[in-house]
């Protein structure tokens, strides 16, 4: 049976898309077979993975709403052995129209539990936001990964985002766990990047993962042609750290 990973944060722009592109095409060269469900309107991890979403006939939407089969909405990538839900614009309507169905917090847990006999990871990269595709996204996981940015500020969504994650845990997922801190574009040369690290490390210890992900251009660039690092540049630190990061959750869930 596969696991369902969220990669949640309300902060925006603390890497989370990036993580979830690459950390999928590393699991996937690890030989697992993966799914991205792309769960933000923006729908960046479905570009960044070479995805047209216009020609797509069906996206995570459909399913959500109109009740599509998942099945039908899985894409294939250009790595072998990671497939994709995209995701839509029309998913900012989405929490609307599913005010008034039965169990709404329930829907993606419903799409996505047919699918875990199928993969070995289900990474959901959620949207910036603490609304009810999020909580769909947290009802529907086994455990969410949380990207942390190295800078000042990083610690102060934390705490909202936990306190998300403790009524979801008493109210609708009881066995959600927290997969992992990750520290996202980090530099050692920075004091700052290493404070930051002790501070994330004091409280939450063995949920930090050892594997840090750093600040690297070629992310950034690989994102904007549509590929993984891994495809772009394999030697580049970013395609390199997403290597470690894939081998330490696999390591993990053994």
């Amino acid at each position: 049976m596969g696991k369902i990973i969220a990669l949640a944060n309300q902060k925006g722009g603390v890497g989370k898309t990036t993580t979830t592109i690459n950390l999928a095409a590393s699991l996937a060269v690890l030989e697992k077979k993966v799914l991205v469900v792309d769960a933000d309107p923006q729908a960046n991890a479905s570009s960044g993975l070479g995805i047209d979403i216009r020609e797509m006939e069906l996206s995570i939407y459909e399913c959500l709403v109109n009740g599509e089969d998942a099945k039908q909405a899985l894409t294939s990538t250009e790595v072998e052995g990671l497939d994709i839900i995209t995701s839509h614009i029309d998913l900012v309507g989405a929490e609307i129209e599913m005010l008034n169905m039965e169990n709404r917090e329930q829907i993606l847990k419903q799409i996505l539990t047919p699918l875990k006999s199928i993969y070995d990871f289900i990474l959901i990269d959620c949207s910036p936001s603490l609304g009810l595709i999020t909580v769909n996204a947290l009802t529907a996981a086994d455990s969410v990964i949380i990207p942390v940015q190295c800078e000042y500020f990083a610690l102060e969504g934390i705490s909202k985002l936990l306190n998300t994650i403790k009524i979801i845990k008493s109210k609708l997922n009881p066995s959600l766990e927290i997969e992992g801190f990750l520290l996202t574009m980090y530099d050692s040369r920075l004091r700052l990047a290493n404070q930051i690290y002790e501070e994330v490390k004091r409280p939450f210890r063995d949920l930090v993962f050892t594997t840090v992900i750093q600040r690297n251009i070629k992310l950034s660039e690989a994102s904007s042609y549509g590929k993984p690092a891994l495809l772009y540049d394999a030697d580049s630190k970013g395609a390199l750290n997403h290597m470690q990061l894939a081998k330490e959750l696999i390591e993990k869930n053994k």
